[in-house]
């Protein structure tokens, strides 16, 4: 396992990459509505990460089971859980929920974060279910902390969100981050305080908890990408990118864009 702990100019670099991230979503939220595809914002998405100096990360990102990823946002549609491809025929209605995940290459480092947004009118229980897995991130978020360890962070996250009775999917997890998108170490969703690798001042790393609201079982499409949770129910999907302090943790990408438009569209 290689852990590669950042300089305070390489967190810097960092930060603007994963600003540009929350930039990024921020003009998706503006575009969000019944009636929009997610090949519509897959474009938008593309011409405003290039338009500001940087590369989609996600774009030919390699897959040992199969073909690149084609497009520059991840667009997943209620009971996708994670790396749905946008295209034409997908094309959102009101009661939707789509987790947009992006990726940039900005200055030698990646940004990375993932928002969930409501279509229109979205039933109670689908935004309680929103609601707690953003909570659950910045619970994991507050055991992020240099002399803690990874599996504070899961434990966190796993408690909370099953304590709603909502799944914890294991299969995928969070990830370290720097000048590659996906750096050592792995950081799971679920998990035992005190377990896993200890947290050093310096590591930057992705953690974004991927809950289920029924069964945390799930599968893989023929595309080879797309994952979606087994029962058909909805799934939700936030995540930052965060530099590991002796303190608080530094939160380096932002939902504040997308949050100050949340009221005015939604």
């Amino acid at each position: 396992m290689n852990i590669f702990l950042k300089t305070e100019d390489e967190i810097e670099l960092m930060r603007q990459a994963n600003l540009l991230v929350g930039r990024t979503l921020g003009e998706l939220a503006k575009h969000i509505k019944p009636g929009v595809s997610t090949l519509q914002l897959d474009k938008v998405a593309n011409e405003f990460i290039c338009d500001n100096g940087a590369v989609p990360t996600f774009k030919g990102f390699p897959n040992p089971f199969g073909p690149p990823f084609p497009a520059s946002i991840c667009t997943s549609v209620n009971d996708v859980v994670v790396h749905g491809i946008p295209d034409a025929a997908t094309v959102l209605k009101d009661g939707d929920i789509i987790s947009i995940d992006c990726g940039v290459l900005l200055n030698g480092f990646n940004g990375d974060s993932c928002y969930t947004f409501c279509v229109g009118e979205v039933a109670p229980e689908v935004r309680q279910l929103l609601k707690v897995t953003k909570e659950s991130l910045y619970l994991g978020i507050e055991a992020a902390m240099a002399g803690r360890h990874v599996g504070d962070i899961g434990c966190a996250i796993q408690d909370y969100c099953q304590s709603f009775g909502y799944g914890i999917v294991r299969e995928l997890t969070g990830h370290g981050i720097g000048r590659e998108m996906h750096e050592d170490p792995k950081i799971p969703n679920y998990g035992g305080r005190g377990r896993g690798i200890m947290l050093k001042s310096g590591m930057c790393i992705a953690i974004e908890p991927m809950v289920t609201m029924g069964n945390r079982a799930i599968g893989i499409m023929p595309d080879k990408w797309t994952i979606k949770t087994l029962d058909g129910r909805p799934a939700a999907h936030f995540e930052h990118t965060i530099a590991i302090r002796k303190g608080k943790a530094d939160i380096l990408s932002s939902f504040e864009e997308v949050e100050r438009l949340e009221g005015k569209l939604y």
